[in-house]
């Protein structure tokens, strides 16, 4: 009766687990052939409930420097306070042409130019004393620097006051400061 159209139901479809079944399934492999390409190191399979274990027996705070400090299994040495922070960016904007045709069956580009004055999308610059991303780019030479979080440097900066520090790549890498180590709430931490 609902695929003839006779009845609707007053109910939406629920969450997606795509992601969670495509990590149960590869997971397994992915460890499989790090112990194939790596025998001589010792390769083995953790769990958060462990990580978490170790994580409040040492007194650290959730976070996932944390997670990565506790699954490496070294608690006894130094944290250093920063970590590299990594995102994937596209290599290209798919949509060549816009859908609308103009007059005399002319189509017009979707797409900024692929260089402006020297500088493409997601290159690492150097802008007002601090390391951006360029997030936006305009014809006329003016950009929008960005962290990789998105705390915006500028909305509109001239070129002639960047410094390129280094072309884009298909993985950005920024170096971010872990907060201070905060104590974990009372009645958590260290056991006698």
């Amino acid at each position: 009766a609902l695929h003839r159209g006779e009845i609707t139901l007053k109910t939406k479809r629920g969450q997606s687990f795509r992601a969670e079944t495509f990590m149960g399934i590869m997971r397994w492999e992915v460890l499989n052939r790090l112990k194939a390409s790596h025998s001589e190191l010792k390769v083995h399979n953790t769990y958060g409930y462990l990580t978490k274990h170790a994580r409040i027996e040492n007194g650290i705070a959730k976070s996932h420097g944390a997670d990565a400090f506790c699954i490496a299994g070294n608690l006894g040495a130094e944290r250093l306070g920063e970590f590299f922070f990594q995102k994937q960016t596209r290599r290209n904007n798919r949509q060549i042409h816009k859908l609308s045709i103009l007059k005399g069956a002319l189509r017009k580009r979707n797409q900024a130019p692929f260089e402006v004055k020297g500088f493409r999308l997601f290159d690492k610059v150097a802008c007002q004393g601090e390391e951006g991303f360029i997030f936006g780019r305009r014809s006329s030479g003016f950009f929008d620097v960005r962290k990789l979080d998105g705390t915006r440097i500028s909305a509109g900066i001239s070129c002639k006051k960047l410094h390129l520090l280094e072309k884009r790549q298909t993985y950005l890498i920024e170096i971010r400061k872990e907060e201070a180590f905060p104590p974990l709430p009372e009645g958590r931490g260290l056991r006698a």
